[in-house]
């Protein structure tokens, strides 16, 4: 296929239509950099023409005129994801969906919202009623709900309520497909699968209803430790403490406190561990006692009664990949890994990793949150970049010990994910994006149904955007 780019922007200047090199080039990126892999491979994409629809309507015409005239469709938010996931790999139109910001109905326990409302102003909104959202990203203030819930895969609040794609997490999606005649489905239940954490590869998420839970104005906290292991221990345990209600329990290896954490640091040493946390006001006696029980652990920071001179902020924005851009912030040679450290063995594969980079090379950073019922932890583990070649060893030695990777140097969703092909989300594409022109390049069981895990530090497709 050879798209008409303008034919298709001619079809489409009475809408609002970006053409400004500049500003192309800012909707074409997202936070790929995070990995000097994909800085590398992508950093010269880009798109051909933005659109801003207003409404679902203006969202099928866009698709309906890109499908006529074979322009790829890149769907973004505001562009904070880290794999690469909002960037036009072919070009073509990128569908900007800042403008479908409405919050259209509160009512308890859920909200109905389009997906270009940011994350803060969806739980203001909430705020209002008495209620929050469940979980969200570390980029609360700047990420939008529609990029969270098709690039994501949890966050703050993941330590009660699990992953997005857990049930219960996600309520209905509306989506509309890219075809000669758009169509308009909503999916519920287990259809829910083909659409959530898909990158907007076969279909285009337009309105979503999510559940809420009770707003609590939640203490924010850091403990610190002398002993690693104890810091693990301290929030594995804690986040097991069923009257304990938590909404984050983050672990920091020494020595991110002190180098990275540049309005903490001034608290603590270089050999500090430490555990940022977020509890709920009624479990605050509660925790205290925990706290306590644990000679070996002392609270060096509450938001609700500090005497430092300069407040940290927010904690959860120490936390999640918040940690990653404040490591590259102070040393650009840092990079990162997403690796999954499942229960019963959890602490003692994390030791057992960690054992295996003695010298600083990789540095735990691990976020406490539920696996089908069990608290286990995603670590999002600090690295000190070298080569493309140490680096897919470090990855080799991190799955040989037993740990899963999700691959944040990888853009295609079988790499960064779980390694398997998607079958449901393959499936639907092939019904709702049948000339693959919704963000092609991401998912590799389309380009090449032959693709197998064994083939992946070698796949072709990761030299397709060079």
């Amino acid at each position: 296929m050879t798209a008409n780019i303008a034919a298709a922007k001619a079809a489409l200047s009475h809408l609002d239509i970006e053409e400004r090199a500049a500003a192309i080039k800012t909707a074409s990126r997202d936070f790929f950099w995070y990995s000097p892999v994909l800085k590398d491979r992508l950093d010269h994409v880009l798109a051909d023409f933005v659109v801003r629809p207003k409404t679902e309507a203006e969202v099928i015409e866009v698709l309906k005129v890109c499908y006529e005239h074979d322009v790829p469709v890149t769907t973004r938010g505001a562009g904070t994801g880290n794999y690469g996931q909002a960037m036009p790999l072919a070009g073509g139109c990128v569908l900007h969906l800042r403008n479908m910001n409405a919050v259209k109905e509160i009512t308890p326990g859920r909200v109905v919202v389009e997906p270009g409302c940011l994350l803060k102003e969806l739980d203001h909104a909430c705020n209002e009623t008495g209620q929050e959202i469940r979980m969200f990203s570390s980029t609360w203030d700047t990420a939008t709900v529609g990029g969270f819930i098709a690039g994501g895969s949890g966050g703050v609040g993941s330590v009660r309520w699990g992953s997005l794609r857990d049930l219960g997490n996600i309520i209905r999606l509306r989506v509309v497909t890219m075809e000669a005649e758009p169509r308009v489905l909503e999916f519920r239940g287990e259809e829910l699968a083909r659409v959530s954490h898909a990158y907007g590869t076969n279909g285009i998420i337009t309105e979503l209803e999510l559940p809420l839970a009770p707003a609590y104005d939640w203490v924010d906290m850091f403990v610190a430790t002398d002993s690693f292991p104890d810091a693990v221990a301290f929030a594995d345990d804690l986040a097991n403490q069923d009257g304990v209600l938590l909404k984050l329990a983050s672990v920091y290896e020494a020595p991110v406190a002190h180098e990275y954490f540049l309005r903490v640091k001034p608290h603590v040493e270089p050999d500090t561990n430490l555990i940022g946390l977020m509890v709920a006001p009624q479990s605050m006696e509660g925790f205290l006692t925990f706290l306590g029980r644990r000679p070996e652990a002392r609270l060096i920071y509450r938001s609700d009664d500090h005497d430092w001179p300069r407040a940290p902020g927010k904690v959860f924005e120490y936390g999640w990949n918040h940690t990653t851009l404040r490591a590259l912030k102070v040393d650009p040679s840092i990079t990162y890994l997403q690796v999954r450290y499942g229960f019963p063995e959890h602490r003692e594969l994390i030791e057992k990793i960690r054992a295996m980079f003695p010298g600083g090379e990789v540095i735990q950073h691990l976020e406490a949150l539920r696996m089908g019922g069990k608290v286990a932890f995603a670590g999002l583990s600090l690295v000190k970049f070298t080569t493309e070649e140490r680096l897919n060893e470090i990855i080799r030695l991190h799955e040989e010990a037993g740990a899963m990777i999700f691959n944040p140097h990888r853009y295609t969703l079988e790499e960064g994910g779980r390694q398997t092909v998607d079958d449901t989300q393959l499936s639907f594409k092939k019904e709702a994006d049948p000339k693959g022109l919704l963000n092609p390049g991401k998912m590799i069981a389309w380009d090449d149904p032959d693709f197998a895990y064994d083939e992946m530090y070698a796949y072709p497709g990761m030299r397709a955007a060079e």
